[in-house]
Protein backbone atom coordinates (compact mmCIF):
# COMPACT_ATOMS: atom_id res chain seq x y z
CA UNK A 1 0.00 0.00 0.00
CA UNK A 2 0.83 3.30 -0.59
CA UNK A 3 1.09 6.18 2.14
CA UNK A 4 -2.42 7.98 0.39
CA UNK A 5 -4.28 4.51 0.35
CA UNK A 6 -3.14 3.85 4.30
CA UNK A 7 -4.15 7.90 4.97
CA UNK A 8 -7.27 7.49 3.63
CA UNK A 9 -8.01 3.97 5.44
CA UNK A 10 -7.05 6.09 8.51
CA UNK A 11 -9.70 8.45 8.65
CA UNK A 12 -12.30 8.77 10.33
CA UNK A 13 -12.99 5.35 10.88
CA UNK A 14 -13.27 4.24 14.32
CA UNK A 15 -10.27 2.03 14.78
CA UNK A 16 -8.13 -0.36 17.15
CA UNK A 17 -4.19 0.06 17.10
CA UNK A 18 -2.83 -3.94 17.92
CA UNK A 19 0.84 -4.08 19.47
CA UNK A 20 2.78 -7.27 19.60
CA UNK A 21 3.56 -9.01 22.69
CA UNK A 22 5.51 -7.75 25.41
CA UNK A 23 5.31 -4.17 23.50
CA UNK A 24 8.31 -2.20 23.05
CA UNK A 25 8.70 1.81 22.97
CA UNK A 26 8.89 1.44 19.09
CA UNK A 27 5.77 -0.44 19.10
CA UNK A 28 3.64 2.18 21.44
CA UNK A 29 5.69 5.09 20.44
CA UNK A 30 3.98 4.59 16.74
CA UNK A 31 0.33 3.19 17.88
CA UNK A 32 0.11 6.30 20.06
CA UNK A 33 0.92 8.75 17.57
CA UNK A 34 -1.46 7.27 15.26
CA UNK A 35 -3.95 7.25 17.75
CA UNK A 36 -3.70 10.96 18.40
CA UNK A 37 -3.26 11.90 14.37
CA UNK A 38 -6.30 9.77 12.92
CA UNK A 39 -8.14 9.54 15.88
CA UNK A 40 -11.23 7.72 17.30
CA UNK A 41 -9.12 5.54 18.07
CA UNK A 42 -7.88 2.74 21.04
CA UNK A 43 -4.66 0.85 21.83
CA UNK A 44 -4.38 -2.16 22.99
CA UNK A 45 -1.77 -4.82 24.00
CA UNK A 46 -3.08 -8.20 24.27
CA UNK A 47 -0.17 -9.35 25.41
CA UNK A 48 1.03 -6.94 27.50
CA UNK A 49 4.05 -4.45 27.66
CA UNK A 50 7.76 -3.86 28.04
CA UNK A 51 9.23 -2.33 31.29
CA UNK A 52 10.44 1.11 29.12
CA UNK A 53 7.16 1.46 27.39
CA UNK A 54 5.11 0.89 30.54
CA UNK A 55 7.28 3.54 32.51
CA UNK A 56 7.08 5.93 28.87
CA UNK A 57 3.01 5.41 28.60
CA UNK A 58 3.07 5.75 32.39
CA UNK A 59 5.07 9.47 32.25
CA UNK A 60 3.21 10.73 29.03
CA UNK A 61 -0.40 9.32 30.51
CA UNK A 62 -0.90 6.72 27.23
CA UNK A 63 -3.84 4.65 27.23
CA UNK A 64 -3.51 1.17 26.42
CA UNK A 65 -6.25 -1.65 26.58
CA UNK A 66 -5.63 -4.90 28.04
CA UNK A 67 -8.53 -6.36 26.77
CA UNK A 68 -10.82 -5.62 23.45
CA UNK A 69 -13.41 -6.97 21.21
CA UNK A 70 -11.98 -6.70 17.50
CA UNK A 71 -15.75 -7.10 16.41
CA UNK A 72 -16.53 -3.15 17.99
CA UNK A 73 -14.52 -1.51 15.96
CA UNK A 74 -14.47 -0.46 12.16
CA UNK A 75 -10.93 -1.24 11.06
CA UNK A 76 -8.36 -2.76 12.73
CA UNK A 77 -4.31 -1.63 12.77
CA UNK A 78 -1.32 -3.72 13.86
CA UNK A 79 1.86 -1.87 13.81
CA UNK A 80 5.66 -2.72 14.10
CA UNK A 81 4.64 -6.52 14.03
CA UNK A 82 5.93 -9.06 11.25
CA UNK A 83 3.69 -11.92 12.00
CA UNK A 84 -0.03 -12.28 13.74
CA UNK A 85 1.80 -14.48 15.98
CA UNK A 86 4.12 -11.88 17.88
CA UNK A 87 0.55 -10.60 19.51
CA UNK A 88 1.45 -13.44 21.29
CA UNK A 89 -2.47 -13.95 21.74
CA UNK A 90 -3.97 -17.82 20.46
CA UNK A 91 -7.39 -16.25 21.26
CA UNK A 92 -7.03 -13.11 18.54
CA UNK A 93 -7.77 -13.38 15.57
CA UNK A 94 -6.75 -10.33 13.36
CA UNK A 95 -9.65 -9.86 10.84
CA UNK A 96 -8.68 -9.66 6.69
CA UNK A 97 -7.84 -6.57 5.53
CA UNK A 98 -6.87 -5.18 8.64
CA UNK A 99 -3.89 -2.77 8.03
CA UNK A 100 -0.40 -3.52 8.84
CA UNK A 101 1.91 -1.17 9.18
CA UNK A 102 5.92 -3.03 10.11
CA UNK A 103 9.58 -2.35 9.26
CA UNK A 104 10.93 -5.94 9.88
CA UNK A 105 12.00 -8.21 7.23
CA UNK A 106 8.39 -9.70 5.90
CA UNK A 107 7.54 -12.98 6.77
CA UNK A 108 4.43 -13.52 4.15
CA UNK A 109 2.21 -14.07 7.28
CA UNK A 110 -0.01 -10.98 7.00
CA UNK A 111 -1.70 -12.66 3.76
CA UNK A 112 -4.92 -11.21 3.03
CA UNK A 113 -3.88 -7.63 4.90
CA UNK A 114 -3.58 -4.12 3.91
CA UNK A 115 0.51 -5.00 4.24
CA UNK A 116 2.81 -1.47 4.53
CA UNK A 117 6.22 -2.62 5.31
CA UNK A 118 9.81 -0.76 4.76
CA UNK A 119 12.59 -2.88 6.71
CA UNK A 120 15.15 -0.46 5.22
CA UNK A 121 13.95 1.75 8.39
CA UNK A 122 15.27 1.58 11.55
CA UNK A 123 12.10 1.93 13.62
CA UNK A 124 8.52 1.51 13.08
CA UNK A 125 7.89 5.45 14.16
CA UNK A 126 9.54 6.47 11.30
CA UNK A 127 6.51 5.26 8.98
CA UNK A 128 4.05 6.27 11.30
CA UNK A 129 5.88 10.04 10.96
CA UNK A 130 5.69 9.67 7.48
CA UNK A 131 2.65 8.99 7.12
CA UNK A 132 1.43 12.00 9.59
CA UNK A 133 3.46 14.44 7.37
CA UNK A 134 1.91 13.07 4.48
CA UNK A 135 -1.79 13.31 5.29
CA UNK A 136 -0.91 17.02 6.35
CA UNK A 137 -1.28 16.84 10.88
CA UNK A 138 0.58 18.28 13.05
CA UNK A 139 2.67 15.88 15.35
CA UNK A 140 1.67 17.64 18.88
CA UNK A 141 4.51 17.63 21.42
CA UNK A 142 3.50 14.10 23.50
CA UNK A 143 3.56 12.17 20.24
CA UNK A 144 6.69 14.18 19.10
CA UNK A 145 8.36 12.34 22.47
CA UNK A 146 6.71 9.14 21.92
CA UNK A 147 7.94 8.94 18.36
CA UNK A 148 11.71 9.72 19.65
CA UNK A 149 11.53 7.10 22.14
CA UNK A 150 10.39 4.71 19.90
CA UNK A 151 13.46 5.86 17.51
CA UNK A 152 16.03 6.00 20.70
CA UNK A 153 15.29 2.27 21.62
CA UNK A 154 15.32 0.69 18.27
CA UNK A 155 18.01 2.23 17.42
CA UNK A 156 19.62 0.98 20.42
CA UNK A 157 20.33 4.77 21.44
CA UNK A 158 21.47 5.82 18.36
CA UNK A 159 24.15 2.81 17.65
CA UNK A 160 22.09 1.27 14.91
CA UNK A 161 20.95 4.49 13.52
CA UNK A 162 21.60 5.33 9.91
CA UNK A 163 21.46 9.05 8.73
CA UNK A 164 17.57 8.95 7.52
CA UNK A 165 16.46 8.11 11.19
CA UNK A 166 18.56 11.03 12.47
CA UNK A 167 17.13 13.30 10.73
CA UNK A 168 13.60 12.07 10.97
CA UNK A 169 14.91 12.70 15.05
CA UNK A 170 15.88 16.08 14.41
CA UNK A 171 12.78 17.23 12.80
CA UNK A 172 10.41 15.97 15.41
CA UNK A 173 12.97 17.99 17.88
CA UNK A 174 12.89 21.13 16.17
CA UNK A 175 9.07 20.95 15.60
CA UNK A 176 8.02 20.11 19.04
CA UNK A 177 10.96 21.63 20.92
CA UNK A 178 12.33 18.83 22.44
CA UNK A 179 15.72 18.83 23.43
CA UNK A 180 17.73 16.02 23.38
CA UNK A 181 17.95 15.65 27.26
CA UNK A 182 14.20 15.29 27.59
CA UNK A 183 14.09 12.71 25.16
CA UNK A 184 17.05 10.71 26.53
CA UNK A 185 15.57 10.62 29.60
CA UNK A 186 12.24 9.71 28.64
CA UNK A 187 13.25 6.03 28.01
CA UNK A 188 15.93 6.03 30.60
CA UNK A 189 15.30 3.50 32.83
CA UNK A 190 17.88 1.93 35.55
CA UNK A 191 18.35 -1.27 35.77
CA UNK A 192 16.08 -3.34 38.70
CA UNK A 193 18.07 -6.04 40.84
CA UNK A 194 16.00 -8.77 38.97
CA UNK A 195 17.27 -7.37 35.57
CA UNK A 196 21.00 -7.25 36.70
CA UNK A 197 20.77 -10.60 38.52
CA UNK A 198 19.36 -12.28 35.54
CA UNK A 199 22.00 -10.36 33.70
CA UNK A 200 24.63 -12.32 35.70
CA UNK A 201 23.03 -15.57 35.57
CA UNK A 202 23.72 -15.33 32.19
CA UNK A 203 26.71 -15.00 32.14
CA UNK A 204 27.31 -17.97 34.21
CA UNK A 205 25.57 -20.01 31.95
CA UNK A 206 26.94 -19.09 28.77
CA UNK A 207 28.63 -21.07 26.30
CA UNK A 208 30.68 -19.18 23.59
CA UNK A 209 32.36 -20.60 20.14
CA UNK A 210 34.78 -18.22 17.68
CA UNK A 211 36.18 -18.50 14.12
CA UNK A 212 38.68 -16.26 13.71
CA UNK A 213 38.23 -13.07 15.74
CA UNK A 214 34.75 -13.34 15.95
CA UNK A 215 32.88 -15.13 19.17
CA UNK A 216 29.39 -16.60 19.35
CA UNK A 217 27.82 -16.27 22.73
CA UNK A 218 24.20 -18.39 24.28
CA UNK A 219 22.97 -18.63 27.10
CA UNK A 220 19.44 -19.74 29.06
CA UNK A 221 17.34 -17.88 31.29
CA UNK A 222 13.93 -17.41 32.60
CA UNK A 223 13.17 -13.72 32.19
CA UNK A 224 14.86 -10.42 31.18
CA UNK A 225 16.33 -12.06 27.88
CA UNK A 226 17.67 -8.39 26.57
CA UNK A 227 19.54 -6.93 29.19
CA UNK A 228 21.30 -10.58 29.26
CA UNK A 229 21.87 -10.07 25.38
CA UNK A 230 23.55 -6.92 26.79
CA UNK A 231 25.40 -8.08 29.33
CA UNK A 232 27.05 -11.00 27.08
CA UNK A 233 27.91 -8.04 24.54
CA UNK A 234 29.75 -6.18 26.58
CA UNK A 235 31.44 -9.04 28.45
CA UNK A 236 33.26 -9.52 25.16
CA UNK A 237 30.64 -11.40 22.37
CA UNK A 238 29.92 -10.40 18.89
CA UNK A 239 27.12 -12.24 18.60
CA UNK A 240 24.52 -13.20 21.54
CA UNK A 241 21.49 -15.70 21.76
CA UNK A 242 19.66 -15.70 25.08
CA UNK A 243 16.93 -18.23 25.43
CA UNK A 244 13.68 -18.62 27.86
CA UNK A 245 11.63 -21.49 28.44
CA UNK A 246 7.71 -21.31 29.53
CA UNK A 247 6.04 -24.34 29.37
CA UNK A 248 6.21 -25.48 26.17
CA UNK A 249 6.86 -22.40 24.65
CA UNK A 250 10.06 -20.76 23.94
CA UNK A 251 11.13 -17.60 23.50
CA UNK A 252 14.57 -16.53 21.84
CA UNK A 253 16.43 -13.03 21.81
CA UNK A 254 19.15 -12.05 19.30
CA UNK A 255 21.74 -9.40 19.06
CA UNK A 256 24.74 -8.48 17.43
CA UNK A 257 27.66 -5.58 17.25
CA UNK A 258 27.62 -3.12 14.38
CA UNK A 259 30.77 -4.38 13.61
CA UNK A 260 29.32 -7.80 12.84
CA UNK A 261 26.24 -6.47 11.14
CA UNK A 262 29.14 -4.73 8.75
CA UNK A 263 30.77 -7.82 8.32
CA UNK A 264 27.82 -9.45 6.86
CA UNK A 265 25.72 -10.99 9.99
CA UNK A 266 22.26 -10.73 9.53
CA UNK A 267 20.10 -11.74 12.55
CA UNK A 268 16.83 -11.60 10.98
CA UNK A 269 18.21 -13.78 8.40
CA UNK A 270 19.62 -16.25 10.80
CA UNK A 271 16.46 -16.26 12.80
CA UNK A 272 14.13 -16.35 9.96
CA UNK A 273 15.72 -19.66 8.19
CA UNK A 274 15.27 -21.65 11.66
CA UNK A 275 11.69 -20.54 12.69
CA UNK A 276 11.08 -22.09 8.98
CA UNK A 277 12.95 -25.27 9.22
CA UNK A 278 11.23 -25.30 12.99
CA UNK A 279 7.98 -24.22 12.17
CA UNK A 280 8.36 -21.67 14.45
CA UNK A 281 7.77 -17.50 13.85
CA UNK A 282 11.39 -15.35 13.93
CA UNK A 283 12.39 -12.34 12.29
CA UNK A 284 13.63 -9.15 13.29
CA UNK A 285 16.72 -6.66 11.84
CA UNK A 286 20.25 -7.56 11.25
CA UNK A 287 21.60 -6.38 14.31
CA UNK A 288 18.62 -7.53 16.89
CA UNK A 289 16.17 -10.11 16.44
CA UNK A 290 13.92 -12.82 18.49
CA UNK A 291 12.24 -16.02 17.75
CA UNK A 292 8.82 -17.28 19.75
CA UNK A 293 7.02 -20.73 19.04
CA UNK A 294 6.58 -23.93 20.69
CA UNK A 295 9.95 -26.10 21.20
CA UNK A 296 12.80 -26.55 23.71
CA UNK A 297 14.47 -22.99 24.14
CA UNK A 298 18.09 -24.73 24.40
CA UNK A 299 18.19 -27.10 21.47
CA UNK A 300 17.03 -23.37 19.76
CA UNK A 301 19.78 -21.77 20.90
CA UNK A 302 21.98 -24.75 19.99
CA UNK A 303 20.79 -24.47 16.34
CA UNK A 304 21.05 -20.50 16.63
CA UNK A 305 25.20 -20.80 17.78
CA UNK A 306 25.70 -23.56 14.62
CA UNK A 307 24.08 -21.24 11.90
CA UNK A 308 26.06 -18.41 13.41
CA UNK A 309 29.11 -20.69 13.26
CA UNK A 310 28.56 -21.11 10.00
CA UNK A 311 28.19 -17.33 8.93
CA UNK A 312 31.38 -16.24 11.00
CA UNK A 313 33.49 -19.13 8.39
CA UNK A 314 32.25 -17.85 4.98
CA UNK A 315 32.97 -14.43 6.67
CA UNK A 316 36.44 -15.29 7.57
CA UNK A 317 37.04 -17.50 4.16
CA UNK A 318 36.03 -13.71 2.54
CA UNK A 319 38.52 -11.99 4.39
CA UNK A 320 41.33 -14.49 4.00
CA UNK A 321 40.47 -14.38 -0.05
CA UNK A 322 40.53 -10.67 0.06
CA UNK A 323 43.45 -10.56 1.49
CA UNK A 324 45.33 -13.23 -0.37
CA UNK A 325 44.06 -11.26 -3.55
Amino acid sequence: MNTAEIIDRLKGKRKVILTHGNSDMDAIGSAYALRNAFGPADIYAPAGVDRVARMVADKLEIPILDSADLGDYELVVVVDSSSPDLLQNPDLTVPPNSLIIDHHAPTGKWEGMDFHCDDTRTSCCEIVKDIIDDAGIEIDRSSGLALLGGMLTDSGHFQYADTRMLRAFADIQDRCGIPMDEAMLLVRAPMNMSERQAAMKAIGRSKFDKVGDMIVAVSYGSSFEAASCRALLASGADVVFVGSQRDEEFRVSARATQEMVRRGIKLDAIMGQLSKETFTDGGGHGGAAGMTGVGDAEAMIHMCMMKTMDEFRKIKAAMDAQRAS
